[in-house]
């Protein structure tokens, strides 16, 4: 516990009262985060759209300028893991609980319940609902990780700082970064990051609740989902008292193996060219309309303004508040690679393969919905009606909650590593007891969010507490062109 430092108090403070506010006035924490939201997402949705375009546009610039032949480490370093080993753990990245939680509920509830401009229930609302679908999960989201990825890389394989969001501001504001602001800088990326895991395992909660309801007929109810937090905890406080050893590699295994499993049974079951067709053709409609769509905020049509805030802007509040967690997971497996090769591999492979979900589980869904009506289920019971109405639907729902479960462990366990390695100065190897408080923590917020309100309430928060870091991450961006173009300029000068 001696490596304890400041970041770790201040963070763990400010983790007990938003916890403590929500379990002693769950109503007045609602109301007030509600209100916040509100605020955040009418006032500064122009801002979330425009600095996450600006993000993409950044990247891919990176990739075809001079930076991109810099290496993350030492010239002569070269990539740990193989090529197919680096995507395989890049797929592991993307592939989460949000897509099993959203892969047939964001397609259907843009085609037949809420679509963004078109009539429901039509030919226009499917290729809509479908290509809406991919804006969300693309470049945009996987250019929001890359920024931080690609900045901690840099700063503690080029330049040996340590793994910490602070230290990758040093090149603007020197070494103030070591003291009180970059404590600070540190607290939001802790935070933030609390509760996007925080959001994301209530998710996983209200998931495996919705499953065990619909197949089995256990109550959906909050103490339910109240349990199946306590048990996964208690599994992955296990496998991070034991460090990332054997357990947490067999369990990513079995999350690929699952997920893969999931998407070939979908594809053979539900309406095969259906999905090549669709995934083919939206790819090309999101290429065509990726920019207007960046930065859409229709001033002029309150629904559809609505429609953005409950969609658009509350995804890259999600990608914002998870790019510490993320990025950090991304930064250690990619030390070796070029700037260019590591880019080209983080936008790319990960988008593409979450296309082909959405395209999957997105075309079954409203296939099934023409024949059965499946606006009436909850959010979470969605994926579990489209299976229903399918080939072996016990064995497709069953795979599903295990890999919910499995994805829910194992995100857990990561995410207590990394908020380890954050509040002790950046440590490789931080102590049992952080990592279990983190691990505690993080189910605390999900059982206070699920009380107070819910999805709505888990949502709240997370918008809120990306809109802090959202600044960092734009001094991130120009902290890193300013090292980069420094950089260049010296390997000219020596040439």
């Amino acid at each position: 516990m001696k490596k304890l430092t400041s970041v770790f108090w201040f963070s763990l403070v400010l983790v007990i009262i938003a916890v403590g506010y929500g379990a002693l006035a769950p109503e007045s924490f609602e109301t007030i985060t509600g209100n916040m939201q509100s605020f955040i997402t009418s006032t500064f949705g122009w801002y979330y759209l425009t600095i996450v375009s600006i993000m993409v546009l950044f990247t891919l610039i990176v990739i075809v300028s001079p930076f991109g032949k810099i290496r993350l480490g030492k010239d002569s370093d070269r990539p740990e893991f193989s090529r197919i080993s680096w995507f395989s753990m890049l797929f592991s990245a993307g592939m989460g609980i949000g897509l099993v939680f959203w892969g047939a509920a964001e397609p259907l509830s843009h085609f037949a319940i809420d679509p963004a401009t078109a009539e429901p229930n039509t030919d226009a609302a499917f290729k809509e609902s479908m290509r809406s679908t991919f804006f969300h999960w693309g470049l945009h989201a996987w250019a929001i990780y890359a920024i931080v990825a690609l900045s901690l890389a840099y700063f503690q394989f080029r330049k040996g700082e340590p793994g910490l969001i602070s230290a990758t501001l040093k090149p603007i504001f020197g070494d103030k970064m070591n003291g009180p602001w970059g404590v600070l800088v540190d607290v939001f990326a802790v935070f933030a990051t609390v509760v996007g895991v925080a959001t994301t395992l209530g998710f996983g909660a209200i998931q495996i609740n919705g499953g065990l309801s619909y197949i089995f007929g256990i109550p959906n109810e909050y103490w339910v989902k109240v349990v199946i937090i306590g048990v996964v905890t208690v599994l992955f406080l296990a496998s991070a008292w034991s460090g990332l050893g054997k357990g947490i590699k067999y369990l990513s295994n079995t999350n690929m193996v699952l997920a893969v499993l999931l998407l070939v049974l979908v594809v053979i079951l539900g309406p095969t060219l259906l999905i090549f067709n669709m995934f083919t053709d939206t790819l090309g409609s999101y290429i065509q309309n990726i920019v207007r769509m960046s930065f859409r905020a229709a001033p002029l049509d309150a629904g559809h303004r609505e429609w953005i805030n409950g969609w658009t802007i509350f995804y890259w509040a999600w990608w914002i508040s998870w790019s510490p967690f993320v990025g950090i997971f991304i930064a250690r497996v990619s030390k070796g690679r070029t700037i260019r090769e590591f880019l080209i591999g983080v936008l790319m492979i990960p988008s593409i393969v979450s296309f082909f979900w959405f395209a999957a589980f997105g075309s079954t869904a409203i296939n099934v919905q023409k024949v059965a009506d499946l606006t009436g289920l909850k959010t979470e019971e969605t994926l579990f009606g489209v299976f229903n109405e399918m080939p072996l639907s016990m064995v497709l729902s069953i795979v599903a909650v295990i890999l919910v479960s499995t994805f829910f462990i194992t995100s857990a366990d990561s995410a207590t590593f990394v908020l380890g390695m954050q509040t002790t100065n950046g440590s490789l190897n931080p102590s049992n007891m952080v990592k279990v408080i983190w691990g505690l923590a993080q189910s605390a917020i999900a059982v206070i969010l699920l009380s107070a309100g819910g999805l709505d309430a888990l949502q709240n928060v997370l918008i809120i507490a990306a809109f802090p870091f959202s600044f960092i991450m734009m001094l991130m961006m120009l902290s890193l062109y300013k090292a980069l173009s420094a950089e260049t300029k010296k390997m000219k000068v020596h040439k």
